[in-house]
């Protein structure tokens, strides 16, 4: 794989899964436990979130060709899902706010909901893995290459987890939302790069490869 699909490939995964911006949802989660367990708590989440992530990178491809649909329609829907998603993040509420408020007052769920899933399990994360592992034009090795970029994106994340009190307190909830923000800006393109690759599987148009 080159330099430049291989930055492609950890860029996406890193916007997805967007780990500063479940800082602010650990947060949330983790404040009715004591602070001695916040490591256990944060390593808990991000391996159920890594467990569901690589079930859709093992599973995905083999779930499209059991129901007989074509991956090209997939990456076309994947990559509008993913867009809408892109445009949530940057004109409605910002991805911890969204996902706090949707945890209601259930704090015992925390590291399964709203942590684990959606916030680092996001459904445009699970939607991206199967996009990026595409079963014909990828080899295992490839894909495990994708696997290895995974796990090093959830390992940031675990990282940020585990130092989340000092960093909002550096970056604060303004610097946790600009960042998820352009961060959607950031997904919205690669949307709409993934739906013109998806056209252009299906024979539908020519995409040029950027040189």
């Amino acid at each position: 794989m080159d330099w430049v699909g291989l930055a492609r490939e950890f860029i996406t995964l890193f916007v997805v899964i967007d780990p500063v911006g479940s800082i602010p949802v650990f947060l949330f989660a983790a404040s009715g436990i004591p602070t001695n367990l916040y490591r256990r708590f944060a390593i808990r989440a991000v391996a159920i979130a890594g467990l569901v992530l690589f079930a859709f990178l093992i599973g995905g491809q083999f779930m499209l060709d059991v129901l007989g649909l074509r991956f090209g329609s997939f990456q076309i829907a994947g990559g509008i899902i993913l867009f809408l998603f892109a445009m949530t993040m940057i004109f409605g509420d910002s991805k911890p706010t969204r996902e706090i408020a949707d945890a209601g007052n259930e704090p015992l769920a925390g590291a399964v909901f709203p942590l684990a899933m959606p916030s680092i399990a996001s459904p445009g994360a699970m939607l991206a893995i199967v996009v990026l592992t595409d079963n014909r034009s990828q080899s295992v090795s490839e894909q495990a290459v994708t696997g290895g970029l995974l796990i090093i994106v959830l390992l940031i994340t675990l990282l940020c987890l585990l130092g989340a009190s000092l960093i909002y307190r550096l970056i604060g909830k303004t610097g946790v939302s600009v960042i998820s923000r352009v961060m959607g800006i950031i997904l919205a393109t690669i949307a709409v790069d993934a739906v013109l690759v998806g056209f252009d599987t299906l024979g539908v148009l020519s995409v040029q490869t950027a040189p």
